[in-house]
């Protein structure tokens, strides 16, 4: 992997691909590997890079300074050294929220954007989910939150006929797990995020996705992120929270088309 210093904090990431950039952001567990097949679906056509959050992967791990705001400073910092100028954007989740804090405070350095599985600020719904699977991570340890997550994060019609995709998924997670007390300050890092009075200030093209099942972030929270947005598109795909995982084509072929017609804009 490839590292830049964004103000003493070194972010790792991988460049593949060539054409124009795009910036992939992935969700709660930070690290960029977790895009799967999409990172070289999308270096077909574009030169992709792909970050570990801070606190997370290869990039550094400070014990403070989780905030969505030093999130998306550092991503914009990251495109700004690599020189590709203003850049699309694909964040899924916890990305979703980096992408949308960049929009506005550094328009300079994106482009447009896809919001995948994302969300404006936080409901009673939300908060509540995210209390549950903290105290989980703080009482039972990292295997016990991964699993309890998975929940969440898959389909229930998905997980019901793909145990097994599942249980790699764990296995993948689980692998290398993080700090939990990272992690933990990574979850109150979400809770936080709340643009909801700002988003009519973005000013690119934007595209939101969720999946039909997803119990994350659910369709309703991508509803209300597609109306505070001006001139934003939803679309509702089969799938759960980890779409691009489920449901791959159809993921790749929705984000795809987007970008098309916004580089004719």
């Amino acid at each position: 992997m490839l590292t830049v210093d964004i103000d003493g904090i070194e972010i790792a990431y991988d460049r593949v691909g060539s054409g124009p950039p795009l910036l992939l952001l992935t969700g709660l567990g930070g690290v960029g590997r977790a895009w799967g097949s999409q990172i070289e679906r999308f270096a077909g056509d574009f030169t992709v890079i792909v970050p570990d959050h801070r606190g997370t992967g290869s990039s550094s791990k400070p014990r403070s300074g989780y905030a969505i705001e030093a999130l998306a400073g550092d991503m914009a910092g990251l495109m700004r050294s690599v020189g590709l100028g203003p850049t699309s954007v694909v964040g899924s989740s916890t990305g979703g929220a980096i992408a949308q804090v960049m929009a506005l405070d550094h328009p300079d350095t994106v482009a447009s954007m896809v919001l995948v599985s994302s969300w404006a600020g936080p409901d009673p719904y939300f908060l509540k989910q995210f209390e549950v699977r903290k105290s989980i991570l703080k009482a039972q340890g990292v295997d016990a939150y991964t699993r309890a997550s998975s929940l969440f994060l898959f389909a229930p019609s998905f997980a019901a006929t793909n145990p097994d995709v599942v249980e790699a998924w764990i296995e993948r997670a689980t692998a290398h797990p993080g700090d939990p007390d990272i992690m933990a300050k990574r979850i109150d890092m979400i809770l936080a995020h709340d643009q909801r009075d700002r988003l009519g200030a973005v000013d690119i093209p934007t595209r939101v996705i969720v999946g039909s099942e997803d119990v994350c972030t659910p369709p309703f929270a991508a509803r209300e992120l597609a109306a505070l947005i001006p001139d934003a598109r939803l679309d509702l795909l089969p799938g759960g929270h980890l779409i691009y995982l489920e449901r791959p084509d159809e993921f790749h072929r929705s984000v795809s088309s987007f970008f098309s017609v916004a580089a004719q804009r």
